[in-house]
């Protein structure tokens, strides 16, 4: 069984991550771009005050990154690559724990419970955000969009496998409860940022996500399919 999953899950999770890579060098890629010439411009009005105004020295030199071109790919499919691996482990150890025959077709309707699960529910309190946008502290993002994902496989897990009505209705609010606590935001600050590219690269993300999503779910109830066979 561990063979089945290990093989399923490298599978999908190699080919559902070159076509997320394709999908956001074609589509999201540009937008990030366009987005960081205006986050440096907001950077280069800062370094203007800065030679007007007294400020304290900085304490550590600029992060890291990828230098543009062949380098900053390789990376972006590395990581797409790695992390569209660890979701099909994810999306295959559910589908083996729930011990139902998954073909391509029941593959897909998993794949979109994922996306639900890890981006729908999210969202709706964290957009997908751009390089320049205000946001709020890095931890408090992080640990209210796990906790918000945790709820929401839970509670579809619940909903969609269990044939008790009332565990079925604790599933649904444990999908709700995230966005009761709310998301946190940060204060209201001006923003050289066009709310128009925002808002394209949410609805960007949202299709393209689910895309991948759809094909990661697909490729996973083949490979599983296929793997019990051989």
């Amino acid at each position: 069984m561990f063979g089945r999953i290990f093989l399923t899950a490298l599978a999908a999770g190699v080919l559902s991550g070159i076509f997320i890579w394709g999908a956001h060098s074609i589509k999201t890629t540009p937008l990030i771009l366009a987005a960081e010439v205006y986050e440096n411009q907001g950077e280069a009005v800062g370094d203007g005050l800065h030679q007007v105004l007294p400020t304290a020295p900085a304490a550590e030199e600029e992060e890291w990154g990828p230098a543009d071109g062949f380098e900053r790919n390789a990376y972006t499919l590395l990581s797409d690559v790695l992390a569209s691996i660890g979701f099909a482990f994810l999306l295959t150890g559910m589908i083996a724990l729930s011990g139902r025959h998954v073909d391509w077709r029941q593959g897909i309707v998993w794949g979109l419970c994922g996306f639900a699960a890890f981006f729908v529910s999210p969202s709706l309190g964290l957009p997908p955000e751009l390089p320049g946008m205000q946001t709020a502290e890095l931890s408090a993002r992080q640990a209210w969009w796990l906790s918000t994902a945790a709820a929401a496989i839970t509670g579809l897990a619940l909903i969609a496998l269990q044939p008790r009505v009332g565990l079925k209705w604790v599933g649904a609010g444990l999908i709700i409860v995230p966005h009761l606590v709310g998301a946190p935001h940060p204060e209201i600050a001006p923003s050289a940022l066009p709310a128009e590219l925002a808002a394209q690269f949410a609805a960007t993300t949202l299709v393209v996500t689910g895309l991948f999503w759809m094909v990661l779910g697909g490729l996973t109830g083949y490979f599983y399919n296929r793997f019990e066979r051989s």
